[in-house]
């Protein structure tokens, strides 16, 4: 981040960078006092302050340098005219650290504009509504023109030109246009139409005032509306666009008087009607004016009733007096405007011009007594004489009203009644006539004799923000300005300030918070005022609002807050307010807990802890561990105060396995049980291999039950997880070879009899069990080695039938299994000396005879103990003989069989018919060589090639190809042979051609033996094709283009 450009001096980059280096200088030198020394918070934000104001006078006048090469530069390169543009411009540097620079004026809120008209006669009047513009010229033309067509007028004649024009009144929709006549007469005129209708009803009333009907009203009917005339009699009438029936042709369908207004017991004109229905109520409201009254009617209206008119209100109200105001002073007449915020909606405030001022306020449809609030009087100012320059008309908008005098027009604002706009006409133009508002486009008019003007009222709640903070209504103002920051800031200052003043600490801070006012002086006005909740307030505020970027700043806040929070538990803790307290340390927790802050936290955690034990507060030292999630210090924590259980249920809940690693030694040496109960719970998330130094250590100088828990989770492992480690197995054999050795056999039996399902160390296995003396389990690992003679060697030592079971061992070996009987032959005839066991021995093993184990006994042994060995040993001889003559004979008549099978085969043939067709073309046979079967089937020696060829491998495709080959080959030379040899050399030739010819029939008989060994319909070669799609997939999108 930078505030260079290549425009600006390299003073401000001197100046950024050392401004820098000394915030982080001061914030660094700060922190570590804090920590060390424990200097008050009130001389840290001192020295704060201090450097805050040092780098504000650098800001002042490294922005003004900025500022000013600007100017030069623009000078340079725009010339004069920019020179005094940038002259006009406001540079200030605020109080909240905003800097505001416009560098051109302001548009103004009013903005006239004359329109290019230049009416043929003078204009008496004009009224506009809806974009549609009607006037009055001389004394019998009607010009009216679409404002979104203005190149389009159209003049009508009123044929009335022994009467002016007395007012017009234009309703809301634009399309219905009153004309009151002086003669007391009053015409109508529809926008569809171009003829003008008089209103014969309405004959002898001198029309002062129209009541329009904004809910009925369309393009063809205004429904029910209100008519006042100068006597002070207010009618209710209709008038209909329709040409009617043929016995009614009159366009008001009806004008019947429902009221009467006086004045100082006299009837009064009624000069302004105003009737308005809110969507959302079904009461209806009526404005009148007098010259010096204002008349409120207000009735509820049944659903349905509203084309039954506003009779009904009237007459809820004979029976009382009409509310209304009067006030003394009396200049002929009245007007009074509205202002509505969206189209189709109530007014939500009113202005009434009458002799004493002008009465404005709000609207409230609520209120049972008066619909008129926030009444006040605006008194004209001492230029306006209303004995000789009265007010002509009056316009409101959202936050001024637009007063129109003879001359001039002004505006002034509603929020606090000061002029703010004043524009007076030149007298080129005559007399200002009247002016009047657009309710739908919210365009202002107003027009003299010769020219019409327009007022377009741009932005005009750009200052109101301003005007409420001054009269202390804080959220009007905020809601003004939320697009502009600058004065939200000035807005919440301002706020924050009045809530300080009136002792309201705590929304004085969370203002504060939000603005950009200087943090230390801000901070030492809670201080010196002793607001400590308010202080914490404003710096959590301050450090929800911070970015991300800005750690410095969060560290800072966050290290404070918790400073503050300690100080704020030791002082309840002292107090003995345990319900305080207990409230105070959960907002300690949450703060701790804030995952919006826990990376400031974590980097920080550090010197969090030594604040919490520096004021001793062990239980939040711990709750912030398990937030930071360094269970590795709460753990210690728990083993360090002997509570070993909490520690497991810390590592239980957590399950890290680093954890388990580093703590299980301690742990397993006080709870075995119940560290070894957790190890199963977490299963395959522990490696086992990582626990194995822990459980060694303690199974070798620990008590029994200590090592019955390190076999159960040993066991475990093996079992339940299936672990194939090596080192598991390992070590599990160990235990078993030390301290249950009744289990060691039943473990090696059950872990496999292949090398390939073992997994642990067999030599291992072997040399453990050899030095306890476990011989039947050195058997087994022998036999699993497959050193079957090292392990009958060895089981003869225990037991004979152990060292039989091995022998019979090596199967595929006859005679390893023969030598190995032996040795048990052996030790049986001379170690044990038992004549019975050895010829046990012999029907035990097929493979050993009388003759093999007689040299093992000694040479004076009768032989009573050998005879029948020896008998039934020659009957076995002598039945193996027979057997071998009986399979000579067979094999004789077998052979003698094959060779008359073979001379029959030699004789036999087939008689071919010369109709016979070849099976496969099915042209004749016999006009090309071919083959006949034994099934039948006959095919010219091409066709079957061509049959048999797709079925064959590629290896005898190849073979075939070969053949081919070599055939050609012998038959193009015996050709060539046989046209260059000469005559006396035709013996020689004839012995060459033998030679050849004997080839050529060898060639033929091995493709005869590859083609033709079987019919290719009837042989394994069909068989082998059942599968076969009949077409090649390479060859199915030729095929199926051929049939299209």
């Amino acid at each position: 981040m930078t505030l260079l450009s290549p425009d600006y001096p390299p003073s401000v980059c001197s100046w950024k960078q050392r401004s820098v280096v000394s915030i982080n200088i001061e914030i660094s030198h700060t922190l570590l006092f804090m920590q060390l020394r424990k200097t008050s918070i009130l001389h840290i934000y001192a020295r704060f302050r201090r450097m805050r104001r040092e780098e504000l006078r650098w800001a002042h006048s490294t922005m003004a340098s900025i500022i000013e090469d600007f100017e030069d530069s623009q000078n340079t390169r725009h010339g004069a005219q920019q020179h005094s543009h940038m002259s006009r411009a406001k540079i200030g540097l605020s109080h909240s650290g905003f800097v505001n620079v416009r560098l051109e004026e302001e548009k103004p809120i009013f903005n006239k504009q004359r329109i290019d008209f230049t009416p043929p006669e003078k204009i008496n009047h004009l009224a506009v509504c809806n974009n549609q513009l009607c006037m009055s010229l001389g004394k019998d033309t009607l010009l009216r023109i679409d404002l979104a067509k203005p190149d389009q007028p159209n003049q009508i004649e009123l044929g009335r030109k022994d009467s002016k024009v007395h007012k017009l009144f234009l309703d809301p929709t634009g399309s219905h246009l009153l004309i009151s006549l002086s003669t007391s007469e009053c015409l109508y005129l529809n926008r569809n139409t171009q003829k003008v209708r008089s209103l014969s009803r309405w004959r002898g009333h001198l029309i002062e005032s129209i009541g329009w009907n904004k809910l009925l009203g369309s393009e063809t009917s205004t429904g029910p509306i209100l008519v006042g005339t100068s006597q002070g009699i207010i009618f209710e009438a209709e008038i209909s666009a329709n040409e009617g029936s043929l016995f009614n042709t009159n366009p008001d369908q009806y004008f019947r008087q429902v009221h009467s207004l006086e004045e100082d017991g006299e009837p009064a004109p009624v000069c302004c009607l105003e009737v308005e229905r809110p969507l959302l109520e079904n009461k209806c409201f009526i404005i009148a004016t007098t010259r010096k009254r204002l008349f409120q009617f207000v009735g509820k209206m049944a659903e349905g009733s509203e084309q039954q008119g506003f009779s009904s209100i009237f007459n809820q109200n004979q029976d009382l007096l009409p509310s209304f105001q009067e006030f003394p002073a009396n200049m002929g007449y009245s007007e009074i405007t509205f202002y509505t915020s969206k189209l189709r909606t109530s007014p939500k405030a009113f202005a009434w011009m009458m002799g004493n001022g002008v009465l404005y306020g709000q609207l409230d449809y609520v209120r049972p007594d008066s619909l008129l609030s926030d009444v006040q009087v605006w008194e004209y100012t001492p230029d306006i004489d209303i004995s000789l320059k009265k007010p002509i008309s009056i316009v409101l908008t959202q936050f001024h009203f637009l007063l129109l005098l003879h001359d001039r027009v002004k505006a002034i604002c509603t929020l606090n009644g000061q002029v703010v706009y004043e524009d007076v006409f030149p007298d080129k133009f005559g007399t200002l006539k009247k002016m009047t508002k657009d309710p739908v486009g919210g365009l202002v008019w107003i027009y003299t004799e010769r020219a019409v003007f327009r007022y377009h009222i741009q932005r005009e709640a750009r200052d109101v923000w301003q005007m409420y903070m001054n009269m202390n209504k804080f959220d009007l103002a905020k809601e003004y300005c939320r697009d502009r920051p600058e004065c939200m800031d000035m807005v919440l200052a301002k706020e924050a300030e009045h809530c300080f003043q009136n002792k309201q600490y705590l929304e004085s801070a969370k203002c504060y918070a939000m603005t950009q006012n200087y943090f230390e002086e801000i901070a030492l006005k809670f201080i010196e005022a002793k607001q400590e909740e308010a202080l914490k307030a404003f710096l959590r505020k301050k450090l929800n609002n911070l970015k991300q970027g800005e750690r410095t700043q969060m560290t800072l806040l966050v290290t404070w807050l918790a400073e503050l929070y300690l100080n704020r538990l030791g002082q309840l803790e002292s107090n003995g307010n345990n319900t305080v307290f207990q409230e105070a340390r959960n907002e300690f927790r949450n703060f701790l807990g804030s995952s919006k802050h826990k990376e400031c936290l974590f980097n920080n955690r550090s010197t969090i802890y030594d604040l919490l034990a520096s004021h001793g507060n062990v239980e939040d030292m711990v709750y912030f561990s398990v937030v930071m999630q360094d269970y590795e210090r709460v753990i210690s924590h728990h083993c360090q105060h002997d509570d070993y259980s909490a520690a497991l249920d810390v590592l239980s809940k957590h399950c890290d396995q680093k954890l388990f690693y580093k703590f299980s030694p301690v742990l397993m040496q006080h709870i075995p049980k119940k560290v070894v109960d957790a190890w199963i719970q977490m299963g395959k998330r522990l490696d086992p291999k990582k626990l194995i130094p822990a459980l060694m250590n303690y199974s070798q100088m620990g008590s029994t039950q200590q090592i019955s828990e390190t076999i159960r989770y040993m066991e475990f492992c093996v079992y339940e997880l299936s672990v194939t480690e090596e080192a598991i197995h390992n070590y599990l054999l160990s235990l078993y070879a030390k301290y249950r050795p009744d289990s060691l056999l039943w473990y090696l039996e059950q872990a496999g009899t292949r090398a390939s399902e073992i997994h642990y160390d067999m030599k291992y296995a072997l040399r453990l069990c050899a030095e306890h003396g476990y011989l039947r389990a050195c058997v087994l690992i022998y036999r699993i080695m497959e050193l079957y003679e090292e392990a009958v060697d060895l089981a003869l030592q225990v037991d004979v039938d152990l060292a039989k079971s091995c022998a019979d061992l090596p199967e595929d070996d006859e005679e390893l299994r023969k030598k190995l009987w032996l040795k048990i032959a052996r030790h049986v005839v001379q170690e044990e000396k038992d004549v019975k066991k050895a010829m046990n021995c012999l029907s035990s093993c097929n493979l050993l005879k009388i003759e093999d184990i007689l040299p093992f006994f000694p040479d004076f042994v009768t032989i009573d103990h050998f005879k029948e060995a020896i008998c039934s040993s020659l009957e076995a001889y002598n039945q193996h003989i027979e057997e071998l003559k009986q399979e000579m004979e067979e094999a004789t008549e077998s052979a003698k069989h094959i060779r008359e099978d073979i001379q029959e085969m030699r004789n036999k043939y087939g008689v071919v018919d010369s109709q016979e067709k070849c099976a496969s073309c099915d042209f004749p046979l016999l006009n090309r060589p071919f083959y006949l079967f034994l099934c039948g089937h006959m095919f010219h020696y091409d066709c079957l090639f061509q049959e048999v060829t797709p079925h064959l491998s590629s290896y005898k495709q190849s073979c075939l190809e070969d053949l081919q080959k070599r055939l050609a080959a012998t038959t193009q030379s015996s050709k060539s042979r046989h046209r260059s040899v000469p005559k006396d050399e035709g013996d020689t030739s004839s012995l060459g051609k033998g030679n050849a010819g004997a080839s050529r029939e060898q060639i033929k008989s091995d493709i005869d033996d590859i083609i033709a060994s079987e019919c290719v319909y009837c042989g394994e070669l069909m068989i082998k094709s059942i599968d076969k799609p009949f077409i090649d997939p390479q060859k199915f999108e030729e095929e199926k283009s051929s049939w299209l």
